[in-house]
């Protein structure tokens, strides 16, 4: 069992639960939870992270909306951006099949499924995975940063420019840029580079077990410490230590992280012993953490102190010149994949005109799946479009704004307002739920209401689609 390959199982159809890891024991290591939370909790206590994941959409407590789902897709990639995510989902919608994919999922199978085709597309991305693992992404004098496009050049200006300063640098940018990768760069061009590098996501523990990775416990700290343990700060030592999405981070580890910035000095959890760290921190974010600091949900004066040096990351949409250049260099990443198709003229055109929404890692995916469906093919705009994610409801709010529209939509008879206006807040929530890539919280904020409402609003759209 031990060498099998893992697998996270994420269902809260028991019956669908017990089914699946019954037909996939033989392939997997299959560790099955009900919800994200459970899953969030799961990958803490496992001394190996799971290699695939197989998620529903519609999990507790809102299992009639997809919301959940695409939220734990972003935090899956934000803990482990190595993990292969496939959906299993009976919201197969073309609109939930599209987002999911932009999000980073890589595969998404409809239920009821076939058991024969669904272990045929798990071991192919089994086999993506191990192929990631095994071959050397990047060129280290490169960081594997690619693109000739003015925006990355300013960007490898910056990195360059900041890798030898003993300040704290804040990487900010949408998800899927590689603000991961921005930051290993950074340390990768220090004198720190042959010292650790650790990387920890503020976004996906609860407060007391993040508490718990960041600066160590005592035995018996907490429930589950069952020995001691020595936490990232202590084992970068006076490395670099990544904290991805600071913007997560609770407001009371918050001064905590800054009393270390400021002299170096923590605690373990459960201990009065003082511990010193010269660790070097970069932070990053997706967050536009100048705004958390206005609604006090970050401390001005640790925004100050990371925001010493500041890289922000550009959106695929600013580096249009960079679009061909990262398909060429995915494709001969997959080549023994079979990912070396080609475009036509308006599959070109199709390409260089997309916005990417999900940016690099949204490109890959669609790069891996055009090589799956199409080997050594002549893909065509039709055949493409299927793989891009349309502004349906953008489109249609437009629509909507325009006076014309709305005299013609009055005129036509049988016009409801009650109707029209649900329809309108439909729209309205799934672009923030696209614009802050599935995260409830950020979608609220868009929308200017609290989580909790937005949840009810959810539920409710929901019910009425069925």
């Amino acid at each position: 069992m031990a060498d099998l390959p893992s697998l996270l199982l994420v269902d809260d159809d028991p019956l669908i639960s017990e089914s699946l890891a019954f037909v996939l024991k033989d392939s997997f290591l299959v560790h099955v939870v009900a919800t994200r939370e459970e899953a969030k909790r799961l990958l803490y206590t496992l001394p190996i992270l799971p290699n695939l994941a197989l998620i529903d959409l519609g999990l507790p407590p809102s299992p009639h909306s997809p919301a959940e789902g695409f939220m734990l897709v972003s935090e899956l990639l934000t803990f482990n951006p190595a993990i292969k995510i496939l959906i299993l989902s009976g919201q197969d919608t073309q609109e939930n099949v599209r987002h999911a994919l932009t999000l980073g999922a890589v595969d998404f199978i409809p239920k009821p499924c076939d058991i024969g085709l669904l272990k045929t597309r798990l071991k192919h991305q089994l086999m993506i995975f191990e192929a990631e693992q095994h071959k050397p992404q990047v060129k280290q004098k490169e960081c594997g940063l690619i693109g000739k496009s003015p925006a990355m050049e300013t960007l490898r200006a910056q990195i360059q420019q900041f890798a030898n300063s003993p300040f704290s640098v804040l990487i900010q940018g949408e998800s899927g840029t590689g603000k991961e990768l921005v930051a290993q760069c950074l340390h990768i061009q220090s004198q720190r580079a042959n010292l650790p590098c650790l990387t920890l996501n503020c976004a996906a523990f609860t407060i007391e077990l993040l508490e718990a990775q960041l600066f160590g416990h005592a035995k018996g700290a907490f429930t589950g410490a069952n020995t001691a343990r020595s936490g990232f700060f202590e084992e970068a030592n006076q490395g670099t230590l990544i904290l991805d999405e600071i913007g997560e981070l609770p407001l009371p580890l918050q001064a905590k992280l800054l009393r270390v910035l400021e002299n170096g000095e923590y605690y373990r959890l459960g201990e009065t012993k003082v511990r010193n760290s010269s660790a070097r921190i970069i932070a990053s974010t997706n967050r536009e953490l100048r705004e958390e600091v206005r609604s006090g949900q970050f401390r001005t004066d640790l925004y100050h102190r990371l925001s010493v040096l500041t890289i922000k990351v550009p959106p695929l949409h600013e580096r249009s010149e960079d679009k061909l250049l990262l398909l060429k260099n995915f494709q001969e990443f997959y080549a023994d994949m079979g990912t070396l198709f080609q475009f036509d003229t308006e599959a070109k055109e199709a390409w260089m005109n997309y916005g990417f929404p999900g940016n690099v890692r949204e490109l890959r995916n669609i790069v891996i799946r055009l090589g799956a469906k199409y080997p050594g093919q002549l893909i065509t705009q039709l055949q493409l479009e299927p793989e891009l994610e349309a502004s349906i409801e953008t489109e249609n709010m437009h629509e909507i704004d325009s006076n014309e529209a709305i005299a013609r939509h009055l005129q036509q008879g049988d016009f409801g307002l009650d109707e029209v206006l649900l329809e309108r807040e439909r729209s309205y929530i799934n672009v923030a739920l696209k614009l802050s890539q599935g995260n409830l919280s950020q979608a609220a904020r868009l929308l200017g209401i609290n989580r909790t409402t937005l949840y009810s609003k959810m539920q409710r759209l929901s019910k009425n689609n069925t």
